[in-house]
């Protein structure tokens, strides 16, 4: 055990044994370092004007992803490689030509936002070789201009994607083998605590480590991502503590792909779940490409999601139709269950004290069934959901229903199946006047409210429309689509 967070930023060192469980990164590099080239811009990870690289070893390989700093907490940093705008700087000041291509392509005017879009190009730039329009516009989903518009901006990354490291400066070439050995120095630690009293936070060794401090701290508050907790301080000023920090256990961040499904450790994100996923279950591939922005996505993680209990989490209603398996582990053992079985009511879940979320398994849609996901929000990109719902059909020969499952989200207190709708289903032919006679079983099985996102009447008019918008795209589709298939 120690009491030191230690990282790299930039080119530096740095230990840390005064932090509290709360500060995030853009308080930390501008307060506290005076590195102002990343700015706040919305504080919950929205406008993308805090965006830096964060470098992590996995399986022996440097990665480094995009990440908003005004949610990422310190305590998430240990054995890291943060890179801010500030490093990009070439010999005698010279641009980087992701900066460069900016300035050529007339693609900042005020200027605010531009960090954040040079650090998501850098983060592009590294990873893709040559980018497509649609990756480019993938990697800028989580960064706002008002200035510019778009086109400039993706113009500059075109360009910039010309220019490979043979012909440029890269800081991160330079010193990439020594960063690898000094990351690797840092992970050599045992179980971190820092700060005492109302102030602490823990990161934990290894998952057996995780179920040891929750055993002693059952109360803890489990922080994987932050892509919701982070806004639980920035807008609503909480004081959370103790903290348990999990994103760098590589125990939960397993990927195991199987012959009748996919088993995501707790920890893995939603970028690296989509990389797992859309080959085998398109339709949930193309949801979670409308998760947040690429930062959002490359911070938060499937685990978290469920654990968070949020009735209008993104990902446990594909998960429930899709018959989806829940594993939680303490230190007495594994218990499984049903994913629909872990959400009781609003703000409570079957998580015993001590208990963690450890991974869940998917099923693969069987040969012959149909499954989509729909989420309806008030804009298409990085927006909350108002309505979200999933369907997988199973027919016989003769088109009749055998089987189907239905799961929303944002229509109760938690992520719910249809079931009086689904009664009225199974047996019958998946015919227009089938599910006519079905729609007004939804009054049965959820009262939906009203908020600013929705009325009551339009999210319940909305999930009767999506079960019609289902069958309709089942039975247009060509043969070919019909399998795993959201045709949208």
């Amino acid at each position: 055990m120690n009491d030191s967070i230690r990282f790299i930023l930039n080119g530096e060192d740095v230990t840390l044994t005064d932090v509290r469980p709360t500060e995030t990164l853009l308080d930390f590099l501008r307060l506290k370092r005076q590195l102002t080239g990343t700015k706040e811009g919305c504080a919950e990870g929205d406008c993308g004007a805090c965006t830096v690289l964060v470098g992590r070893l996995a399986d022996g390989k440097l990665a480094y992803e995009s990440v908003n700093a005004c949610i990422r907490f310190m305590g998430s940093l240990h054995a890291s490689h943060v890179v801010t705008v500030e490093q990009l700087a070439g010999k005698n000041g010279a641009l980087h030509p992701v900066q460069q291509a900016l300035v050529d392509c007339h693609g900042s005017q005020c200027g605010f936002c531009t960090p954040g879009f040079v650090m998501s190009l850098y983060g592009l730039w590294l990873a893709k070789e040559k980018p497509s329009r649609q990756e480019i516009e993938k990697a800028l989903q989580g960064n706002l201009c008002r200035c510019t518009g778009y086109e400039p901006i993706v113009k500059a990354a075109e360009q910039v994607s010309l220019v490979r490291p043979s012909t440029l400066f890269d800081p991160l070439e330079r010193t990439r083998s020594e960063i690898v050995a000094r990351l690797w120095a840092m992970q050599a630690s045992g179980t971190i605590r820092i700060g005492n009293g109302e102030d602490r936070l823990i990161v934990p060794a290894s998952v057996q480590a995780l179920a040891e401090v929750l055993s002693q701290e059952p109360d803890a508050i489990i922080v994987a991502g932050a892509t919701d907790v982070g806004l639980w301080v920035t807008k609503q000023m909480r004081r959370l503590s103790p903290v348990v920090f999990i994103n760098h256990l590589s125990e939960l961040q397993s990927v195991t792909e199987g012959e009748d499904g996919v088993t995501i450790g707790a920890g893995v994100s939603y970028t690296r779940a989509f990389e797992a996923i859309s080959k085998k279950i398109p339709a949930l591939g193309r949801l979670i490409d409308r998760i947040g922005g690429e930062q959002v996505r490359n911070m938060g993680t499937i685990g978290g999601n469920i654990a968070n209990g949020s009735p209008i989490g993104d990902s446990p209603p594909p998960l429930i139709a899709l018959g989806a398996t829940l594993t939680l582990r303490s230190l007495q053992g594994q218990r499984r269950m049903p994913l629909e079985d872990f959400f009781i009511a609003y703000g409570k879940q079957d998580r015993k004290p001590g208990e963690f979320v450890e991974c869940v398994f998917v099923p693969y849609p069987a040969a012959m069934s149909r499954f989509a996901a729909y989420k309806i929000t008030k804009r298409r990109d990085e927006d909350i959901t108002a309505v979200l719902g999933a369907f997988l059909l199973t027919l016989d020969d003769a088109e009749m229903i055998t089987d189907i499952r239905i799961a929303f989200g944002g229509m109760a207190a938690t992520p719910k199946r249809a079931r009086t709708v689904e009664a009225e289903l199974i047996g019958k032919p998946w015919t227009e006047t089938t599910i006519e006679a079905a729609r007004p079983a939804f009054d049965a099985d959820y009262q939906p409210l009203t908020d600013w996102r929705a009325t009551a009447e339009y999210r319940q008019l909305t999930a009767k429309n999506l079960l019609t918008r289902f069958y309709l795209e089942t039975v247009g589709a060509p043969a070919e689509l019909k399998r795993f298939e959201e045709v949208a």
